[in-house]
């Protein structure tokens, strides 16, 4: 059985799939045409991506492929109504990186709040403020408002439970036992947008969510308010999340993911979002630790052991 992985990979789960007698062929910088010659030149039955993005043509390259793997939990990166034409199954590895993404989260709520970024680079460049930075509103008490309260958000829930915290959530469906569990309350977009003085997002990425948080939006929230995005870049319009920081009418906002984002090998960012006034932004790296990795590699390779003992597709997303 032959794969491709076409993105980082642990070496463990490499390993593991040619132990279990894969042809295991990886290059972790293909993307476009190099992608579609590799495909054509291995004849892959399995591919595994993380970031790289699988189009149609793509899905054409190799007459045997039969299962694209998503090392990771969204897979809006494939077009996995395209690979279900052609009998392709697309699967994916949700909840492996949960943890990860609710520390990065966490993490940049906390340096919203004390303004960690602005303090660090003041005090590079010889400035002492200690009168400025000393305005935080503090965590205790304030309003988190989760949208989507999967495995990521219901992570993010539970570290906020334990800084006191008030919580409410916002899904297409009901979490009644993790309404239970953590005294979390339900709402509606707009009634938590209105409400929350921490928003965060982990909504799934495409046509159903581009866009949705914009300037209507923006002009329901406080303007003491704060914004996370740790799940797709296109939830958030850019240009409106700008204007609404410079004219004050939210405090700030932290971003992981963009609407445009550079290959993993690139080397510039010129997204004039993170220029800004109170925008911090890491590097799409939420899911990016070494405990989250391993447990995606992992689940990848049990993706593969069930394929080929059973025929059977775990966690299949294009049935």
């Amino acid at each position: 059985m032959n794969v491709l992985i076409a993105d980082k990979f642990e070496a463990d789960g490499i390993a593991a799939m040619k132990e279990m007698g894969c042809e295991v062929t990886s290059e972790p910088s293909l993307k476009d045409d190099a992608l579609i010659e590799a495909m054509k030149a291995t004849g892959c039955e399995i591919l595994i991506v993380r970031s790289t993005k699988v189009p149609a043509v793509a899905l054409e390259a190799s007459p045997k492929l039969k299962l694209v793997i998503r090392a990771g939990s969204g897979y809006d990166t494939i077009d996995f109504k395209a690979a279900a034409e052609r009998g392709i199954r697309v699967c994916n590895c949700p909840g492996m990186n949960a943890v990860a993404v609710a520390e990065l989260a966490f993490g940049l709520m906390i340096a919203l709040d004390r303004r960690i970024v602005d303090e660090t680079v003041d005090l590079r460049n010889g400035v002492w403020n200690k009168k400025e930075y000393s305005k935080a509103r503090g965590l205790k008490g304030r309003t988190l408002g989760v949208v989507g309260l999967g495995q990521i958000g219901y992570e993010i829930a539970k570290r906020a439970k334990a800084f006191d915290m008030k919580l409410i959530y916002s899904d297409v469906v009901d979490h009644s036992q993790r309404e239970s569990e953590l005294g979390i309350a339900k709402r509606t977009v707009d009634e938590l947008l209105r409400e929350a003085d921490f928003i965060t997002l982990h909504v799934p990425g495409g046509e159903s969510t581009k866009h949705m948080i914009s300037t209507p939006q923006f002009a329901m929230m406080k303007n003491t308010s704060f914004l996370l995005n740790c799940s797709r870049g296109g939830v958030i319009d850019e240009a409106a999340l700008a204007k609404a920081v410079t004219d004050g009418e939210i405090a700030g906002a932290a971003l992981d993911v963009y609407e445009i984002e550079p290959a993993a090998t690139d080397k510039e960012f010129k997204d004039p979002v993170v220029n800004a006034p109170h925008i911090y932004g890491t590097h799409h790296v939420g899911a990016s630790t070494e405990q989250a990795q391993l447990a995606v590699a992992d689940e990848a390779v049990r993706i593969v052991k069930q394929y080929r003992d059973c025929g059977e597709f775990l966690h299949c997303v294009n049935t």
